[in-house]
């Protein structure tokens, strides 16, 4: 077998990437039953939508992968390792993003958005919508980071 080849195996049987990629996976799919799970009008669309595009929701896929990552670093090279420093504050960073600064543009765009669709109406004028991304829940990245966590030690323990 190349050379080539051989990296690209050990890249996809590393288990941090298999740690991190399962995290994200699971979680997508568990956002994905939770949409079947609730009442929809279209809920074969949502599904999909859900899994492959949609932000926010429980759990945070954002949180899973990136605890996972974080912990199955510390747990092949060390807490005191460099590569764990950067991993816990990158997955920080992630998490404080998707918890604080994408959750509150959020709720601006919803807010603009009825809004903009009110004076729409009495000015009888056009308006476009703002896409309004979503968030997480503080529970929402909770239940991510704890999936994570499973995941990571799943993959170095079992």
């Amino acid at each position: 077998m190349s050379s080539r080849l051989l990296t690209l195996r050990s890249f996809f049987e590393n288990p941090i990437f298999l740690s991190a990629i399962s995290s994200w996976f699971l979680a997508q799919v568990l956002k994905a039953l939770i949409v079947v799970l609730k009442p929809a009008r279209h809920p074969g669309r949502n599904v999909v939508k859900t899994f492959l595009w949609e932000t926010g929701g429980m759990p945070s896929s954002h949180a899973a992968l990136v605890t996972a990552m974080a912990l199955a670093v510390a747990l092949r090279d060390g807490f005191g390792s460099d590569l764990f420093v950067v991993s816990f504050f990158l997955a920080m960073i992630v998490i404080r993003d998707a918890m604080g600064v994408r959750r509150s543009s959020g709720l601006q765009a919803k807010a603009l958005n009825v809004l903009g669709k009110l004076s729409a109406e009495k000015m009888k004028i056009e308006y476009l919508p703002v896409k309004e991304v979503y968030g997480h829940t503080p529970l929402e990245v909770a239940v991510g980071s704890l999936l994570g966590i499973f995941i990571a030690c799943a993959y170095f323990y079992l």
